[in-house]
């Protein structure tokens, strides 16, 4: 018996005609709506052999039931990419660790379940005692941070950002988690105490994150929004530690090439005049000769 008969009516079944083709009709169809919504359960085998390497859907996979990653709006995106880019930057600087994509996922054997996740941004340390090797399609330690740029087309995929992956990321060790989002709450920085247990990221002078995973990465909550130009942060004193240090140098390199040469100009000009005021004095006292001469 399939999954269909079991929805229609036990006296129904096997007698369509009795029951009314229309009735049947309806019945079909108002199971197909509910089924769409049922969780979707597969194996962990199953989950790496078909659906970790779909080609239209990222899925994660949480302890037997299929996830799907929702879209997050246009703002919350560009929000993600500016710091996804900024960390890019801190990384040239400080080689320490390095980034995993969107696609790549990692285990994470939890006390009560077992769960696969694909963050938005992961950050795994030189440090973390398992390698992310060369030809590795998934991680098989635990990401040092997590990011996740919010969704909020339904209530379930906020729960499963705020609350689910919350509370998975603090079991599992990730010692930072970064919730990115353009309506303000629930946007969240954290990172674990001695306890093992996540707590907001302290602000520094108002609105800035400072990170202790990644020593030195900065930034302020505002520039989420704003999302200045690498050249603006390149000698902005929350950046400019990571942030195109070379540029920095050549524009610097640059000023001080361009006030030398106005020193020198500056001193030619005055040769010049020191030359001209001299023809001039001379001038005069040849003047002042002939006209004493004739006196």
């Amino acid at each position: 018996m399939n999954e269909l008969e079991t929805a229609i009516p036990p006296d129904c079944r096997g007698k369509a005609a009795d029951c009314g083709s229309k009735s049947l009709k309806a019945k079909r169809r108002s199971y197909s709506k509910k089924i769409t919504h049922y969780k979707k359960r597969v194996t962990e085998a199953e989950y790496w052999q078909k659906y970790y390497n779909d080609p239209d859907t990222i899925y994660e996979w949480n302890n037997g039931i299929l996830e799907d990653k929702a879209t997050s709006d246009k703002i919350t995106n560009s929000m993600y990419m500016w710091l996804y880019e900024l960390v890019g930057h801190y990384f040239q600087i400080n080689p320490i660790g390095e980034k995993i994509f969107l696609e790549t996922g990692f285990r994470m054997p939890l006390p009560h379940k077992v769960t696969i996740r694909r963050p938005d941004l992961g950050i795994i340390l030189n440090s973390n005692p398992v390698l992310y090797e060369a030809n590795d399609h998934s991680y098989k330690g635990i990401c040092n941070l997590c990011v996740e740029a919010l969704s909020d087309l339904s209530k379930k995929y906020l729960r499963r950002d705020t609350k689910t992956k919350f509370e998975e990321y603090e079991a599992a060790g990730v010692e930072e988690y970064y919730i990115i989002y353009s309506n303000g709450e629930p946007m969240e920085f954290y990172h674990l105490n001695e306890h093992g247990v996540y707590v907001p990221i302290k602000r520094v002078n108002g609105d800035v994150i400072k990170s202790k995973v990644l020593p030195g990465f900065q930034f302020r909550l505002e520039d989420l929004y704003m999302q200045p130009s690498p050249q603006d942060m390149a000698f902005d004193p929350i950046y400019q530690k990571f942030v195109l240090p070379y540029y920095q140098e050549a524009k610097k390199a640059r000023q001080a090439a361009e006030n030398a040469l106005e020193e020198i100009k500056a001193r030619q000009t005055a040769e010049t005049q020191l030359i001209e005021a001299k023809k001039a004095r001379q001038a005069a006292e040849e003047k002042i000769k002939l006209l004493e001469a004739k006196l």
